[in-house]
Formats: structure tokens, C-alpha cells, sequence
């Protein structure tokens, strides 16, 4: 006669609030998250130490620098330069946000807008004060050629967004659907998506929405070597953090990075928090190295912007590697444990034969 076949209790509600509550934990840190990062870095944008230039070597010129300096305090960084030459190659060095030269009847502001629209913006905001007190207009010449389809410089802000939501994404798929792979074919196929991605962004980008209208070479190998450090992080740190990987993902890379990458307001605008971090994040690297491309000639610190991409990209690497060793020892505790516990059923069937024969 069979015997009735029992069914699992139905979890109580309780239980089941309790599990709803920890798996809403993860959207509402996010949420959390993007309202501190977002407000904190954009919500009140001030100069801090925003670099400008009075051209000249008159004593009017130098009384004017004088007079700007005291009135804006830690707000700017003022400096006279003796020439239009030297102001515009600190301009093209990035050096410079603003250089002004003085006249009683046509005043101008050289900027460098390919470098910040805001900063520029903030630059003139301050020079438009002193030629209003004079009644006069004030010229702005910009040295900087924008792209056909970013006439403002943003765009390339938004290229970094597509790349980094198709990269940090990449990572929560690579880690699941992927996780019965060996770490050496993750990691290649996290170099192949990295590659997609940055094929996606750079077409876009470029012949679709002429963002980037030269240089579409130099722009898609920055591209895909930050893409690849951002993949490569995920990778590595899912071994670690499972399904907490997506909420860090989205804390390195979206809240600290596109707060911090200059895209729309640059650190002379930020605090200091925000704007230390982007000295070396790795969004600011990709940002800062696209406009050295396009808008000045390879310059303005190409080759440091590379670096913290390549560096970030290392970092990616011994994320994995420490990954790798990690599930490799998992991987043996495992079998260890595994071995055990068949060598103790094998004891037991052994002392349950000789009980019987007893």
C-alpha cells in the first residue's frame, strides 16, 4: 500500500515579505545611490580655481588681473600672460579655460570650448561682468572647432554612456550564463563584447550622428580599451560578489563615473570630492582622451589619458586573476568535501555489513 505523498508547507507570509525585501534592497541602493551621486556632483555647479588669463603688460592689465582676483577669491586662478600667442597655446595645452585681453573699445575672450562648454560658459560669465561695467560688447573667440553633430561638446558624454551600459550589462550575462566556463574563455569573450561595444559606439557615434567627424580610429581604440577595463572588472569582481556584482557595476561605473568624467561639468566646476576622483577615473581618462583627439590635435595630455585607461584595464586583469585562483580553490574545497562525504558513506555501508553479519 502506498503511503500518502507529502507536499512542502507553503511559505508564510512573513517568509515571503522577508525574501521580497532583500531582493528590493538592491533597486532601492541604486536608487539611493544615483540621487547622492548625481545631486552631489551637479546640483550646485561653482568655480574652484578656474583658470583664466589677462593678456598684457600694461599696468592696466595687470591692475585689472589684480582687481578680478580679489573680488573672485578661491573662485579663480588669475594670471597675466604678455601675449595673444603665448594665451592661445596655454589654451591648446589646456592650461587655460579663459585668456582676455583688454581694450576700451573691443574686448575679447579666447576660449577653448572642445575642451568644457560650461567651463567656457563660466569663463565668459566672469569676463562679461567687467566689460558690462565698461558699456562695451564682449567678443569670444573659440580656438576650438566643434564636430558637426555636437555643437556643444556633450556628445561625447553620451558616447561614454552607451559604452559603459553595454559593458557594465555585458557583465551580469558573462557572469551567469557564463559561469560554467574557466575564467581564460571569459576573458576573452569579455575582450570580444568589449570590441562589439566599442564597433556599436564608434559607428553611432560617427557616420550615423557625426559626434565624432575625424579621428573615428583613435576614438574607437579608446573605446574598446575602456570598455575592456570595465568588462574585465566585472568579470573578475562577479566571482566575489555574485549578485551584488550589478549594484558595484553600477557604483563604479555609473554613479562615480559619469559624475566625475568632465562630460558635463569639468572639476574646476565641482567639488572636491568629484572633482579629485577625476584625475585618474577611468571615464574622465576615455572623455579627456576624446577631446585631446578631436579638438586639440592629440595634445593637451593624450598620452596620461591612455595611461589611466591602460591602467584601469590592468586593474582589470588582476581582478581576475585573483578570481580565477579564488574559484580554483573553491573548486577543490569542494571535491575535498565531496571525496569526504563519499569515503564516510562507504565507512557507514562497511560498518552496517559487518553489524549485519554480526
Amino acid at each position: 500500500m502506498r503511503s500518502p505523498q507529502t507536499t512542502a508547507a507553503a511559505p508564510t507570509l512573513g517568509h515571503s515579505l522577508k525574501h521580497l525585501a532583500v531582493h528590493l534592497l538592491t533597486p532601492l541602493l541604486m536608487c539611493l545611490g544615483m540621487a547622492l551621486a548625481y545631486q552631489g556632483a551637479f546640483h550646485q555647479p561653482e568655480p574652484h580655481h578656474l583658470k583664466v588669463a589677462v593678456v598684457g603688460t600694461s599696468a592696466q592689465a595687470q591692475g585689472l588681473a589684480d582687481a578680478v582676483r580679489a573680488k573672485a577669491g578661491p573662485a579663480l586662478d588669475v594670471s597675466t600672460l604678455p601675449t595673444r600667442e603665448a594665451a592661445e597655446q596655454q589654451l591648446r595645452d589646456r592650461e587655460l579655460v579663459g585668456a582676455f585681453l583688454p581694450d576700451a573699445r573691443s574686448p575679447e575672450l579666447i576660449v577653448a570650448k572642445g575642451g568644457s562648454d560650461t567651463s567656457a560658459m563660466a569663463a565668459e560669465a566672469v569676463f562679461q561682468n567687467v566689460t558690462d561695467k565698461q558699456g562695451v560688447p564682449l567678443a569670444v573667440t573659440d580656438l576650438t572647432t566643434p564636430s558637426k553633430g555636437d555643437p556643444t561638446g556633450q556628445g561625447l558624454f553620451f558616447l561614454l554612456v552607451a559604452l559603459s551600459i553595454g559593458s557594465y550589462a555585458s557583465v551580469a550575462v558573462i557572469g551567469a550564463a557564463g559561469a560554467a566556463l574557466g575564467m581564460r574563455i571569459r576573458a576573452l569573450v569579455g575582450l570580444a563584447v568589449s570590441l562589439a561595444v566599442s564597433v556599436i559606439g564608434i559607428v553611432t557615434a560617427g557616420p550615423v550622428f557625426h559626434v565624432v567627424d575625424h579621428d573615428l580610429a583613435a576614438v574607437w581604440a579608446l573605446g574598446w580599451l575602456y570598455s575592456a577595463g570595465v568588462i574585465a572588472i566585472g568579470i573578475g569582481l562577479h566571482s566575489f560578489l555574485k549578485r551584488w556584482t550589478t549594484l558595484t557595476m553600477m557604483v563604479l561605473f555609473v554613479m562615480l563615473n559619469f559624475t566625475t568624467s568632465g562630460g558635463i561639468y569639468r572639476p574646476e566646476l565641482q567639488n572636491g570630492f568629484f572633482g579629485g576622483l577625476h584625475a585618474f577615473w577611468t571615464g574622465a581618462g576615455f572623455m579627456e582622451g576624446a577631446r585631446s583627439i578631436l579638438y586639440f590635435d592629440g595634445g593637451a595630455g593624450l598620452g596620461g589619458h591612455v595611461l589611466t585607461l591602460a591602467l584601469w584595464l590592468l586593474l582589470g586583469g588582476a581582478v581576475m586573476a585573483g578570481a580565477a585562483r579564488y574559484e580554483k580553490r573553491a573548486r577543490a574545497l569542494a571535491h575535498r568535501t565531496a571525496d569526504a562525504a563519499v569515503e564516510a558513506a562507504a565507512e557507514a555501508e562497511e560498518e552496517m555489513e559487518e553489524a549485519v553479519a554480526v
